[in-house]
Order: C-alpha cells, then sequence, then structure tokens
C-alpha cells in the first residue's frame, strides 16, 4: 500500500473531520426539515438519531481506518482476514478481500454527490460576485430561475449550458485541487480557515438576525415542539437521513481521515468531538436562518410557516430577499455567499480526498495525478447539472444518492463489522486506543439499530418511489438519474475490486 501524508497534529484532524461533516446541509437543509417536521420534535429526534446511529458509525469508520490504515476500500479489504486468522500479506489481502467492494460503493455515492455539489459551489460563487452591486435586484426568484438558471420546462428539456456557472464550477474545482495538493499536509492548513471562518461568519448572521424585527416569532416556529410529528415515520427518514449526510458517514471520507492519524491517537473522543460539534453548527444555524425568515415574514405581512423554502431557494431567493432589506445590504450578501463557500469546499475536497486515497492504495497513482483525474470527470459530468434541466438532474440525483446510495453503505458496513468481524472486536479495539470508553450500548447499535434502521428506510424508500416517482419526475427519468445510476456505482465497485493492484 502507498505512504500516505499523515496529520500534522490532532486538532488538523479534528478540524477536516468537522470541516467534512459541516456543509450546506446544516445551513439549509437541517432548517427546512425542522420547518417540514414540528419544529423542536424533529430536534429531539434528530439526537436520538444522532446518538444511537450516527456516533456509532463515525466512530465505527474512524475505527477501521486507524487500526487497518488504509482508505475504504483497502481496510474493508482487509476485515476478513483479521477475522479467519489469515498473516496479514497485503498483495493476497488486495487480491481476496471480500469486502472492498463496499468501499469502493461508497466512494462512488461521494464521487456522485461531489459532481453536483460544486456546481452548487459555481452558484455561489455567481453569486458572491452579483453581492457587490445586489445584482439579482427586487425580484431574487426570476433573477435565479430564469437569469442564473434559466430553468426549463421539463428534465428532458436541457436548453442551454450556462457558461457562468461553468466558470464558477471551474474556479471550485481548481480551489478543491489545490486544498488537497499534498494530501493531509495540505488539507491540515486550508482547514484553520475553511472551519473557522464559517463558523464565525455564521455567528454574525446569528446575532444580526436575532436583532431583527420580527426575529422572536422565526425562533419560536424553530424551537416549538409539535410531538404529533414523532409519529410520522417520514420524520425519522428525515432525521436519520440528516445524521449520515450531515456527519459524511458512509461517503468513505471518514475511513480515509482517521487512517492519516499518526500513532497514539485517540479514536473515541475525535468521534464525539465531531459529531456534537457538527450538531451544534445545525443547530446554531437554525437560529441565523429563522430569524431572518421571522423578519422576512413581519415583512411580507405573513407568518413564518409561509415563507420558508427548501435548500437551494432559501439560499438563493430566500436570503437574497431578506438581505435587500437589510443595511448594508452589499456587505451581508458578501459574507452570506462567502459563509456558504467555506462550508461547502470542506465537504468537497473531503469527497475527493476519500477516492483520491483509494486510488493512490490500490493503483499506486501518484498523488496530483489522482486529484487531477477524479476533479477533471467530476467537472465534465457537472456540466449537465449547468443546462437548463440542470437542477431536476440535481435534485433527481441527490434523492437517490442520500435515499438508496448512503444507507445501502450504512447497511453493509454495519453488517461487516458486525457479524464478520464482531462489533466486540472493534469496541475492544477503539476503546484501547482512546481515553473515552464506549460501553456495550455501542455493539447492540451496530449489530441491531444502525442495520435494522438502514434497511426499514431503505424499504421505505423504495415503497415511496413505487407508488409515486419522485418529484413526479417521468419514470425514464427516475430510471436514468436514479436506478441506473445506483445499480451502475455497484457493478463499477465489484470490477474496482477484482482488478489486482499496479504492483500485484
Amino acid at each position: 500500500m502507498a505512504q500516505h501524508t499523515l496529520w500534522e497534529s490532532r486538532r488538523a484532524f479534528v478540524l477536516a473531520s468537522i470541516g467534512s461533516a459541516i456543509g450546506l446541509g446544516n445551513v439549509w437543509r437541517f432548517p427546512y426539515i425542522c420547518y417540514k417536521f414540528g419544529g423542536g420534535a424533529f430536534l429531539f429526534a434528530y439526537v436520538i438519531a444522532l446518538v444511537l446511529i450516527g456516533i456509532p458509525l463515525l466512530a465505527l469508520e474512524f475505527a477501521i481506518g486507524y487500526k487497518l490504515k488504509g482508505s475504504a476500500p483497502y481496510s474493508l479489504g482487509k476485515l476478513r482476514y483479521n477475522l479467519v486468522g489469515y498473516e496479514e500479506n497485503e498483495e493476497r489481502m488486495q487480491r481476496k478481500g471480500k469486502f472492498e467492494w463496499i468501499g469502493w460503493f461508497a466512494l462512488l455515492v461521494s464521487f456522485g454527490i461531489v459532481t453536483y455539489y460544486a456546481v452548487i459551489m459555481g452558484w455561489a460563487t455567481n453569486y458572491l460576485v452579483y453581492s457587490f452591486k445586489l445584482s439579482w435586484g427586487s425580484d431574487p426568484r426570476s433573477f435565479f430561475y430564469q437569469h442564473v438558471l434559466e430553468l426549463s420546462d421539463g428534465i428532458f428539456n436541457f436548453g442551454r449550458i450556462q457558461w457562468p456557472i461553468v466558470l464558477g464550477l471551474a474556479v471550485s474545482w481548481i480551489w478543491i485541487v489545490l486544498s488537497i495538493w499534498k494530501g493531509a499536509k495540505t488539507v491540515g492548513k486550508v482547514v484553520y480557515v475553511t472551519v473557522v471562518l464559517p463558523w464565525l461568519l455564521l455567528l454574525v448572521f446569528v446575532i444580526r438576525g436575532l436583532t431583527l424585527p420580527g426575529a422572536m416569532d422565526g425562533v419560536k416556529y424553530y424551537l416549538t415542539p409539535r410531538f404529533e410529528f414523532l409519529l410520522n415515520p417520514a420524520l425519522w427518514h428525515a432525521a436519520i437521513s440528516q445524521v449520515f449526510f450531515s456527519l459524511s458517514v458512509g461517503f468513505g471520507i471518514m475511513i480515509a481521515y482517521a487512517s492519516f492519524l499518526p500513532p497514539g491517537s485517540d479514536v473515541l473522543n475525535n468521534a464525539f468531538l465531531v459529531a456534537f460539534s457538527d450538531a451544534a453548527t445545525a443547530y446554531v444555524g437554525g437560529f441565523a436562518v429563522f430569524s431572518a425568515l421571522g423578519y422576512y415574514a413581519r415583512i411580507l405581512g405573513t407568518t413564518v410557516d409561509k415563507v420558508m423554502k427548501s435548500g437551494p431557494e432559501l439560499a438563493f431567493v430566500t436570503y437574497p430577499t431578506i438581505i435587500n432589506h437589510l443595511p448594508l445590504a452589499p456587505l451581508f450578501g458578501v459574507l452570506f455567499f462567502l459563509m456558504l463557500l467555506t462550508l461547502a469546499v470542506d465537504s468537497a475536497f473531503s469527497m475527493v480526498e476519500g477516492s483520491a486515497a483509494a486510488l493512490i492504495d490500490k493503483f499506486h497513482f501518484p498523488r496530483k495525478k489522482a486529484n487531477i483525474g477524479i476533479a477533471v470527470v467530476a467537472f465534465v459530468i457537472g456540466i449537465l447539472y449547468t443546462t437548463g434541466a440542470g437542477l431536476y438532474w440535481l435534485d433527481l440525483v441527490d434523492h437517490f444518492m442520500n435515499n438508496f446510495g448512503l444507507f445501502v453503505v450504512a447497511l453493509l458496513e454495519s453488517l461487516v463489522i458486525a457479524y464478520v468481524y464482531g462489533a466486540e472486536n472493534l469496541r475492544n479495539y477503539a476503546n484501547s486506543v482512546s481515553e473515552l470508553k464506549v460501553g456495550r450500548w455501542w455493539s447492540l447499535s451496530i449489530t441491531a439499530l444502525v442495520p435494522a434502521a438502514s434497511f426499514v428506510l431503505l424499504i421505505y424508500s423504495f415503497r415511496q418511489v413505487l407508488l409515486k416517482p419522485y418529484g413526479g419526475y417521468p419514470r425514464v427519468a427516475e430510471i436514468l438519474g436514479g436506478w441506473l445510476l445506483v445499480i451502475g456505482f455497484l457493478v463499477i465497485a465489484f470490477v474496482l475490486s477484482r482488478r489486482k493492484s499496479k504492483e500485484a
């Protein structure tokens, strides 16, 4: 296996892991789901999912990466031999590892996500420029959908490529590649800015938001629990999905990041620290969003529940509208989109780093060649999302990657650890290299809760899609941008796991 640069300090590793976990989902997906599923009731479900499912999975991935010192495919390929007592012969393990394909599938899902995640960064790059003159004018909705995206009337009406977005996409990929140019050595320096800066900017928006007229109406809506929502299966699906996506579990990232830890590092302390930092960011981000929405509702003379929008519309329509009414509006516009970009870039380059580490381990690619190769392929694929139908395809692929891809990885990872390697074996190892110890509840989570939750949610998602095409898209689009993508990634994962390494 190729040698990777190690983290220079525990702080660098923790910041990089927090940066991967904290992303756009913390400031737009989390608040929207809170709004949709009962405010404080969702917060209650989210904390339960975080403690019982998210943290155990994160600790599992940290422990695998730290113990086996490799990317997700390499480390998962070794697990079988650790259990049955084979001598750890590197060539043999790479050639015959039974579970290497799970690691490749995780990285392919991660790659599928970063192809459109970088496009969203491209939007934010454009809006950072627009902010200086508030170019979106008095009608941010029309500006976003008609001017920026030139959104077509259907998923197969591609219209034309939006070259300003392509330019923003190119800038985003250059930034991503430069951030991981020398692996952990470069990342460890970059994250001091890209993790700390967005947190400071987020606090600025929280403080500013809470001082706006009507802010408390939004905060009240955010925190007031409507416990009847706890009986809705969709709430639990949303809570667990948010935990998976936000913690970057199931992407293969955290296994690779933990493999760069030097000897004598802690595993479990880091897992809890990263998880709670991510949750705290989402929680604090909710105050920034809902206080601003309370102000927006006051301006429009309506209630908070009438102004909440999901994902892209919240960031690129609602917030620009709010910014228009603020003193020093261009300044807050620049700060807001700078915050989005710095939140997004850590998650984006972590997804690339996980894949690059695997290519280096398996095929001994030079690091720079792996980084640039992944970026070029993802950039070319990303051009699809810059067309007039791009938003539709982004929505469709995002749904399948998150509701099928990540849940499949979580299910398979937990089953392999629980019933092949042994959850107690991994728990004992994690405890042996950590100051903080976990009890048998962790093993129970990995052997029962995580696989059961993943399986049930997969069935739930499958049933929902069978009953009604997602988003009202044509079935053929759902097949092309959903099922064929997931199945294709599984096939590619098997093929890659069967390939011999370059030195084998």
